[in-house]
């Protein structure tokens, strides 16, 4: 593989990376050598507030605005705290061990490198193209998805127009440059910012009656069978929706690869985690709860009719007739923005298994504006692929393509929790200090043990249901067909190619780390800001 490939071009630091199959070698010295000609490379060109905002778009979505009713529903207002509050940790403790890896070997497509240079290359094999397909087939789910949201307006043109129109706008933001991606991520985040945080408030008004109704309080809590009124099943039941809902926070450790500053970025970012999932999924998990009964029947239907989402029916106690308007715009942002993400993680993902051998050598090639041209057309013809069969086919095979996103981010967050304990199994075994990590994630090694040990209990007993009379085939294999292409993926790969493990004591953590000298001229370059602005952004960093 040329080394050439990622040189970075907007930052001083010109540490080239080699991710090839056989070696990790450093390059430095070779890269001094093309100072005479052009080189196009992935272009470190997100900004801090990038970062920041794309965390946060990766952890407010439809899960949260449409399928919260569903969880309320299944397992009562206490069950669904609970559950979130489980779900909330779980994901806070494996970001932390992602933080702490990218923010130290920045590179895309960063957690199938991971598992491939510090466990196992079957394992990275793996992991890199259950995401890439997880991925591809979100985007034909978001396809779909704005063609419904679409007909709520406008029922005189065919869905499938509206579809095609998504596709064009997603390939015109991820095609000429990653800052293009990083604006409207970042927009589009501050308005799901605005949205939750204006409908805490107005809970809280409908709630005590502030808002003209009847005070409510906690009422909701004590009806018959209390907060918890389906007992531990009702929990469990709520776990997959949580992790549903949580489903592309990870995405931080893909943008590290192309942040201008990931030793400063990444860190921040994953700090904020915590205090976003408080604020944002449980405050609004408790306002649905305290504000709806669970007994309510649209809580159910929310999750396909937005006319009933909760925060639809929140708003309209409040006397907003046209909340269900607001939403379905709402809802159509973030399911662009949904579509967004998944083609650049996808692409960027793609472009990791190439550069590793483990996909055509086609898929790392870069146009001049430092995009993975090719990666990102791949993703897009197989999202449109899975699209088409929502169209032509019985609908059978797009249900089972759908299904695949429900387990693939547990088991994303299971394989990135092992990764970050092998990771430190090797510094330990070669004697290197915490202290050369820019961030260095706690509750080690309890944090990565809980992560693995809730997380294979859920993916286990997810589709215990299916298994319930009456027993529909298609049910058992559509709620564990995650797990069944991630054993083929693995133990094909470890039959064809009969790799071994990666021992602690030969693991890498030279190449690819961005070195402190190459990142000191940029921060010398760094504008004192005043003391207010300072303030002012510490209170913004907290929400947003």
């Amino acid at each position: 593989m040329n080394t050439e490939k990622l040189k970075p071009i907007e930052t001083e630091v010109s540490t080239t990376i080699d991710l090839s199959t056989d070696t990790f070698g450093t390059t430095s010295e070779s890269s001094s050598a093309s100072t005479n000609k052009l080189d196009v490379g992935l272009q470190r060109g997100l900004k801090a507030r990038h970062i920041q905002m794309i965390a946060l778009g990766g952890t407010i979505g439809t899960g949260l605005f449409m399928s919260s009713g569903k969880a309320i529903s299944s397992g009562g207002p206490g069950g669904a705290l609970v559950a979130y509050g489980i779900v909330g940790f779980l994901v806070f403790c494996m970001m932390m061990s992602l933080g702490e890896m990218a923010a130290f070997i920045p590179v895309s497509g960063s957690f199938s490198h991971y598992a491939k240079r510090f466990v196992d290359p079957s394992l990275g094999f793996m992991l890199g193209w259950i995401y890439w397909v997880n991925w591809s087939v979100g985007v034909a789910v978001e396809l779909t998805g704005v063609a419904m949201i679409m007909e709520y307006w406008v029922k005189s043109i065919p869905s499938v127009i509206w579809s095609i129109i998504c596709l064009v706008l997603l390939l015109s933001i991820n095609t000429f440059s990653v800052k293009g991606y990083g604006e409207v991520e970042y927009w589009i985040s501050l308005t799901k910012i605005l949205t939750v945080i204006a409908f805490i408030i107005v809970g809280i008004c409908v709630d005590t009656g502030a808002a003209g109704g009847n005070y409510i309080g906690i009422s909701n809590f004590h009806l018959e069978g209390g907060a918890f009124p389906f007992g531990f099943l009702g929990v469990f039941n709520v776990f997959i929706t949580a992790a549903f809902s949580f489903n592309g926070v990870e995405i931080i450790g893909i943008t590290a690869g192309e942040s201008e500053n990931p030793h400063k970025t990444v860190p921040s970012a994953v700090k904020q985690v915590f205090f976003r999932i408080v604020l944002f999924y449980i405050l609004s998990m408790l306002i649905i709860g305290l504000v709806i009964p669970y007994t309510d029947p649209n809580l159910l239907k929310g999750s396909g009719n937005i006319a009933v989402s909760p925060f639809t029916l929140v708003f309209q106690k409040a006397g907003a007739e046209w909340a269900a308007n607001l939403m379905n715009a709402i809802i159509l942002i973030t399911m662009v923005s949904a579509g967004n993400s998944g083609l650049y993680s996808s692409s960027r993902t793609l472009l990791a298994l190439a550069e590793d051998g483990s996909a055509p050598n086609l898929f790392t090639k870069v146009n001049r504006w430092g995009i993975p041209i090719y990666s990102v057309l791949a993703t897009c013809f197989i999202g449109c692929l899975a699209f088409l069969t929502s169209l032509f086919s019985s609908g059978v095979v797009f249900n089972w393509l759908t299904a695949l996103p429900s387990v693939a981010g547990l088991i994303v967050w299971v394989t990135i929790s092992i990764t970050h304990i092998r990771f430190r199994m090797g510094l330990k075994a070669q004697g290197r200090s915490l202290s050369s990590l820019p961030y260095v994630a706690p509750l080690f090694p309890f944090g990565d043990i809980f992560v693995i040990v809730i997380g294979c209990i859920v993916i286990a007993g997810q589709g215990y249901q299916t298994f319930l009379p009456p027993i529909d085939p298609k049910n058992c294999v559509s709620s564990y067909l995650s797990v069944m292409f991630c054993i083929v993926l693995y133990f094909g790969h470890k039959f064809w190619k009969r790799p071994e493990f990666v021992k602690v004591t030969e693991m890498d953590f030279e190449t690819g780390t961005l070195k402190d000298e190459g990142l000191s001229v940029k921060e010398a370059k760094e504008v004192e800001v005043p003391k207010w602005k300072k303030i002012l952004k510490k209170i913004f960093s907290l929400v947003a």
